[in-house]
């Protein structure tokens, strides 16, 4: 059995001050930061979701550290329980996402079983306010749902957005930056045609196209093609 009463303690003597001090910095939001990687944080999840006392961990609401909140995340991802068990769970843990490593990191690759469920879940936190709960919905979809059965709803859901949020916006332009990789022809043709993303989103849309290694030489002249002066 996991010991979850000794679990800080466990995680403090995994701390290390200069990997917390390089994460601070790149990690605005954070809070509190023990400076623990991500493999090891991983491994302590797949130990905890392996006893039946997962669920207590789930929902504990003291977690201080970052690195609790990553683990707590990383456990609901992981748990092999049924889809209406754990979307409580995800529902519970979304208001507690305050930086985009972990949102990031608690966005998984669904399983089968998973996706119909999750894809309804996820619609309303594409239109919400808070810049996370965006985010949580575009990385979902990035992760699971670029797909030919998915890319007209999110070219939708796109279409509608409007947010100021840095790291929601940065969202969205990596998820197109995604659909350009998967889909060049049609997401070259949205972008050209039909997308009311406000220049900022846009723009960092057609850098990050630019900065992707699978995007051929060709796709990114036609991408750069689009970009809009704003000046």
């Amino acid at each position: 059995m996991t010991n979850l009463e000794n679990l800080r303690e466990t995680l403090l003597g995994m701390a290390d001050p200069a990997y917390r001090d390089f994460n601070a910095r790149i990690i605005p939001g954070a809070g509190e930061m023990l400076g623990i990687r991500i493999p090891q944080l991983r491994q302590m999840a797949r130990r905890i979701v392996r006893d039946d006392n997962w669920r207590e961990f789930a929902v504990r609401d003291d977690c201080r550290f970052f690195e609790e909140r990553m683990l707590q995340g990383m456990v609901i991802a992981s748990a092999r329980c049924p889809i209406d068990e754990k979307l409580p769970l995800v529902a519970r843990f979304v208001p507690r996402i305050d930086n985009w490593a972990l949102c990031d990191c608690f966005c998984w690759k669904l399983r089968t079983e998973e996706r119909e469920p999750m894809w309804r879940f996820i619609q309303p936190y594409f239109r919400a306010r808070a810049e996370y709960d965006v985010r949580f919905a575009v990385v979902m979809a990035t992760a699971n749902f670029i797909d030919e059965e998915h890319l007209d709803a999110l070219f939708r859901h796109f279409e509608t957005f409007r947010h100021e949020a840095y790291y929601a916006r940065m969202g969205v332009a990596w998820a197109l930056s995604v659909c350009y990789v998967k889909f060049p022809e049609r997401t070259l043709h949205w972008l050209r045609e039909e997308c009311p993303l406000d220049d900022w989103t846009f723009n960092k849309t057609i850098q990050k196209i630019g900065e992707s290694f699978r995007v051929s030489p060709e796709g990114k002249a036609a991408a750069r093609a689009l970009k809009r002066n704003t000046k």
